[in-house]
């Protein structure tokens, strides 16, 4: 056990290392399928397998990229040489992860309200994904903000069986990354995401505590407080930073090593300026990192469009907002940086 505990807390050390942050590339097939329409992509494997090599073969990613969270599909791939692509990823100090669960289904008698599933055999599938290469996890719980939701059913529930899967993960010697998500997508006040993000932190991490979760060897996944996208006022980036931090200090122990923030739909200059302006004020208990999906491969997807022709513009436009969400990370990001292209 203890020699578990010591990988897992290598694993934590490389996926909070300063100035990097992770790549959230784990978009299952349904998902992928939208952002590719958006660039008019065809939804192939092998166009999956493409776009997500040309993002791990990026010329100084790693500089900027401390792991990568992978769709089960992407795991078992192989890259053009017939690399596997986790392989791709570790041997350039990458850490290679993997989503586990299995998405959201209607909560029972919770109208509106979602629970994810994936824990039936999922202490199998974390033996076979560590053994091919897989050294994190994660799993995402969806909180929806609405009228008379959430509820605090769906609260717990959602924050339990984040605590199941974080406490299998363990015990695989697996780092678990823990993301409860109040989503942004109704016309609320940054102050109702404020008290709902307050509430399932403190649930999720009751939770974490009854399940006797490491939280040493864990890292936090939540959104930002921030108002409702259908809010007729938007809050600014430093209320966003103030308000986010104010919750965090209420509800995360100081044990959890890191925080990465989830994107959550913001724009990819919201993104990188929010975590920026929270890095900016100060020491703080824990690694405030990035995890972003969107908010990291947009650009790099317009650009490709699927054609081999752009696969080096493709990473070009990774690499500009890696490195700016690296410097995010360490309280150095400033929105003049936007203008300073990086080059591959």
């Amino acid at each position: 056990m203890t020699t578990i505990f010591t990988e897992m807390e290598q694993t934590t050390r490389a996926m909070l290392a300063r100035g990097k942050g992770i790549l959230a590339a784990d978009e299952s097939t349904g998902t992928i399928d939208k952002r590719f329409k958006g660039a008019g992509i065809a939804n192939t494997e092998e166009n999956r397998r493409d776009y997500r090599e040309m993002l791990f073969t990026t010329p100084g990613m790693a500089n900027y990229t401390s792991g990568v969270i992978l769709f089960e599909e992407t795991l078992f791939q192989k890259s053009r040489n017939n690399t596997p692509l986790s392989e791709v990823l570790s041997r350039q100090g990458v850490v290679p992860g993997i989503k586990v669960d299995k998405g959201t289904i209607a909560q029972p008698f919770c109208a509106g309200e979602v629970i994810t599933v994936g824990l039936d055999g999922l202490d199998e599938r974390l033996l076979k994904y560590k053994a091919a290469g897989a050294r994190f996890a994660k799993w995402r719980a969806v909180i929806t903000i609405g009228a008379g939701i959430p509820t605090q059913s769906n609260i717990s529930a959602n924050a339990q069986a984040l605590a199941r899967y974080a406490a299998l993960c363990q015990a695989a010697g697996i780092v678990p990354i823990v993301e409860p998500e109040v989503l942004m997508d109704a016309d609320n006040t940054i102050d109702t995401c404020f008290s709902v993000t307050e509430c399932t932190l403190r649930t999720v991490f009751a939770e974490l505590a009854t399940h006797r979760v490491s939280l040493e060897h864990m890292v936090l996944k939540p959104n930002m407080v921030v108002s409702g996208k259908k809010c007729a006022t938007q809050a600014g980036i430093d209320e966003v930073a103030t308000k986010t931090l104010v919750v965090l200090k209420r509800t995360v122990p100081g044990a959890v090593p890191g925080i990465a923030f989830l994107s959550g739909g913001q724009s990819d200059e919201d993104a990188t300026a929010h975590l920026g302006a929270m890095n900016a004020k100060g020491a703080l208990p824990w690694v405030l990192t990035f995890s972003y999906g969107r908010a990291l491969q947009a650009p790099a997807i317009k650009a490709w469009a699927g054609k081999e022709a752009n696969w080096k513009s493709g990473q070009a436009h990774y690499l500009h907002r890696a490195k700016l969400n690296g410097a995010a990370q360490t309280g150095t990001y400033s929105s003049a940086m936007e203008k300073q292209f990086a080059t591959v």
